[in-house]
């Protein structure tokens, strides 16, 4: 009996090979998988971001080499430049090249600014991944990071962003809303500028859609 007590108490200690973490006191396997799940989806939003960063250099490279082996017209401040249908009448192909921000606000300061949309991208994703957010808000932050980061390298690289999507439709929006100082048609725009837009549009609408509903008065006991 004295040899059977003495066997139980080896493969009780704690360094046998027999005992398990799971057995240790407050843990679970199905804590320890949550926890892996929680920091492990921290970095899915990595996923979109590196795709639209990728779409975004790939288009800008493709137009740019469509325009010089067809010889096309770029369009600038004095040239309209070629348009290159891509859906009819609702989007087209039409190069240019922007120095500064969107409706060529700041024009000459493309280096300042990609360092700024640099700095800003490299910011958002690292809030996506440490910061205490929903997941709805790291999707959206990383968006528009691949859009900032998808500028500021044509800034970095070339002095210049290249722009290439026209749209019809938000030209006519344009027209109707009709703001001189900006003039009537939609700026031509990449795919980084829809992403940092879109991001945005998208974060302004979570945050009115969550905002907390204010709770109905309820009548105070009269006192008699």
């Amino acid at each position: 009996m004295a040899q059977l007590g003495q066997d139980r108490r080896v493969l009780h200690q704690p360094n046998s090979c027999l005992d398990f973490p799971s057995l240790e006191v407050g843990f679970t396997p199905d804590t320890e998988i949550l926890r892996y799940n929680a920091r492990v989806s921290r970095f899915w939003p990595l996923i979109p971001f590196v795709l639209l960063l990728i779409a975004d250099q790939v288009l800008k490279t493709s137009t740019v080499n469509l325009w010089t082996a067809n010889n096309w017209a770029v369009a600038d401040a004095q040239t309209v430049g070629y348009y290159h249908p891509v859906i009819a009448n609702f989007l087209d192909l039409h190069l240019t090249y922007n120095t500064g921000a969107a409706w060529s606000l700041l024009s000459g300061a493309a280096l300042p600014l990609a360092i700024l949309r640099f700095l800003a991208g490299i910011g958002l994703l690292v809030y996506v991944v440490i910061g205490k957010l929903p997941t709805a808000y790291r999707y959206i932050f990383a968006v528009i990071a691949a859009g900032a980061i998808g500028n500021s390298i044509d800034g970095i690289l070339h002095g210049k962003v290249t722009d290439m999507l026209y749209s019809h439709s938000l030209s006519w929006v344009m027209s109707k809303i009709n703001i001189p100082s900006i003039g009537t048609s939609f700026p031509i725009f990449n795919i980084a500028d829809s992403c940092v837009v879109g991001g945005t549009l998208a974060l302004v609408l979570f945050s009115l859609l969550e905002r907390p509903k204010a709770k109905p008065k309820t009548a105070e006991p009269s006192s008699e």
